[in-house]
């Protein structure tokens, strides 16, 4: 059973803020939620620790670093074993295109966010994978525009 740590109004709002600008000092956060630096901190300390906050990162685009093609890759799989688990896991792990991967439920297994600069790096991609582990059937969906792209996530329920 997950466990979730109740979050109360400030929590969310110092969450909220962070989600948008990682960078904000604890004097920031502070004025913006109306606590002086030091309990402040603490409860960014906490809410690092509970597992809340697991990291701060720089988001970069994509486009400015000549990665304008993002693919959905959709994967269907004959085997279920844990051998089989194992490979496809260690190819996730080796190919850096691949910037998000989710097993699903129906008709399809597995759908991976891909990252290349091209078709032409995609094609390159795509038989690097086939190449690391057996699969049943491969679809690829090339985005044509990403219409809302956000790492913040929803806090009303927190």
């Amino acid at each position: 059973m997950e466990r979730s740590l109740k979050l109360d109004e400030i929590d969310r709002e110092i969450v909220r803020l962070l989600q948008v600008d990682a960078s904000l000092t604890a004097r920031e956060l502070a004025e913006h939620v109306g606590l002086t630096p030091t309990p402040c901190w603490r409860r960014v300390q906490i809410l690092e620790r509970e597992g809340v906050i697991t990291r701060r990162v720089a988001l970069v685009d994509p486009r400015s670093i000549g990665l304008g093609v993002t693919v959905m890759v959709h994967i269907r799989t004959n085997d279920h074993s844990a051998a089989w688990l194992e490979r496809f896991a260690a190819a996730l792990d080796e190919l850096p295109e691949i910037v998000e991967a989710y097993r699903i439920s129906g008709e399809i297994d597995y759908t991976l966010k891909v990252v290349v600069p091209s078709i032409d790096a995609f094609d390159g991609f795509y038989k690097r994978l086939i190449a690391e582990v057996d699969l049943y059937d491969v679809r690829s969906v090339f985005v044509m525009e990403e219409m809302k792209r956000t790492t913040a996530l929803p806090l009303d329920f927190a």
